[in-house]
């Protein structure tokens, strides 16, 4: 059976975001003397992910 894929869009400040949240983690890891390499992978994937411009259509809203 194949493994199910998934696709995160997140913008520069969520991106920047999960980078420090998975370098706090590998450092944690680090400290407590266990492995980081499924850590590292993910960073690798996220610094390496290509960057994709959508557009973003806001529905309702305030009233101007």
């Amino acid at each position: 059976m194949r493994e199910k894929t998934f696709h995160v869009y997140v913008d520069s400040h969520d991106r920047s975001l999960l980078l420090q949240s998975l370098v706090e983690l590998k450092n944690l890891l680090i400290q407590q003397g266990r492995y980081t390499d499924c850590v590292d992978e993910l960073i690798f994937k996220v610094i390496n992910a290509p960057l994709k411009k959508i557009k973003t259509v806001y529905v309702g809203g305030q009233d101007e």
